[in-house]
């Protein structure tokens, strides 16, 4: 249905496909923030890590090596790493929260929700692990005792969050949206809603955490300033992961890149596309893959973007067969000119 002429439809992008990828739908990809290892969780109640490796911008060949898994008692939806690599926690459909130690491939529980976990983040200042759930709330875990340290009530089901320095956005069900300080999470610094009119599906905080970006069903994006002098200059919206004027597909996952700020979208149409946010322009346009991809991420240096060709139940149960699908984890790396602005002092060096 999507590929097109004598290409490999599966990766007409020729990027490197990563060896034993889960056998199910694959929810969320996060990289270590302090090596080049990545992590992946899926419906088939796995979390896995790969080591991967790649050169700067595009040179050398790329590789995966597969190297732990666990397996968990539910579909696990979410997952984040510790600032020092040395652990990954996770979520799952059944509100369990675990941290994985991957020195001794131990796992224990250290947090529990009524509803399934969509979100979590290790906040390195302050040692704790924050959660975003199906339940309503936002949970602050010290991991060192049961109880969550402080819960706060979401005005609806948390569908996305991010967190960035000190900035954390969150948006839940009926399209609202709450930003937070971490210094003083009790308490939203603001909420609204969004100004996307379909449901909220992702959410990324700008790379200089001024801003963020909001992704919804309706295959369009909205790019939101904090400072509310220059929100009414550089906030917009615009359309992308639409074939044509009947086929709108969701933005399932907005990556920005570490360092330069430009950023990419993936969505339900099975491509991604680079982006540039203050010139407003598409950087790349990629080729079509056959199915969904559902979620992407950057590595730690922006040297590789990761992104799962995988389905994403935006057409219901009925569309999937776990049978006959196919998963796969797909590594392409960044050439410069793909994430540099014609403005930045990156730009033109090695094009």
């Amino acid at each position: 249905m999507f590929g097109y002429g004598s290409k490999d439809q599966r990766n007409p992008n020729n990027d490197t496909e990563v060896v034993s990828p889960p056998s199910d739908g694959i929810s969320s990809i996060a990289f270590s923030p302090s090596a080049n290892h990545m992590a992946a969780t899926s419906w088939d109640e796995t979390v896995r890590v790969w080591e991967v490796s790649a050169s700067q911008w595009g040179g050398g060949a790329v590789q995966s090596q597969a190297k732990l898994m666990q397996k968990h008692s539910s579909p696990v939806l979410c997952s984040g790493w510790s600032n020092t690599g040395s652990h990954v926690f996770f979520g799952g459909t059944d509100g369990q929260v675990k941290m994985w130690d991957l020195a001794t491939n131990q796992c224990q529980q250290v947090g529990q929700h009524s509803g399934g976990v969509k979100s979590l983040f290790f906040i390195p200042e302050h040692q704790q692990l924050l959660t975003g759930s199906w339940d309503k709330t936002l949970k602050y875990w010290d991991l060192r005792t049961p109880n969550p340290t402080f819960s706060y009530s979401l005005p609806e089901r948390c569908y996305a969050m991010d967190v960035r320095g000190e900035l954390m956005v969150v948006g839940t069900a009926n399209r609202q949206i709450l930003i937070f300080s971490i210094r003083s999470p009790t308490s939203p610094q603001k909420q609204i809603t969004s100004p996307l009119k379909w449901q909220t599906r992702c959410i990324t905080c700008f790379a200089d955490q001024k801003g963020y970006f909001v992704g919804s069903i309706e295959g369009r994006v909205a790019v939101q300033n904090l400072d509310e002098i220059t929100a009414t200059q550089k906030n917009f919206t615009f359309k992308c992961h639409r074939q044509n004027t009947s086929e709108v597909y969701a933005v399932n996952s907005i990556a920005v890149h570490p360092s330069l700020g430009s950023f990419v979208t993936a969505g339900s149409d099975g491509c991604y596309h680079f982006w540039d946010k203050e010139s407003k322009r598409r950087l790349k346009a990629m080729e079509r893959t056959n199915d969904s991809i559902s979620c992407g991420a950057f590595n730690r240096d922006g040297s590789l973007y990761a992104y799962s060709i995988s389905y994403d139940w935006s057409k219901g149960c009925q569309n999937h067969n776990t049978q006959t699908a196919r998963n796969s984890i797909m590594l392409h790396p960044v050439v410069e000119s793909e994430v540099a602005s014609k403005g930045s002092n990156n730009a033109g060096r090695r094009r």
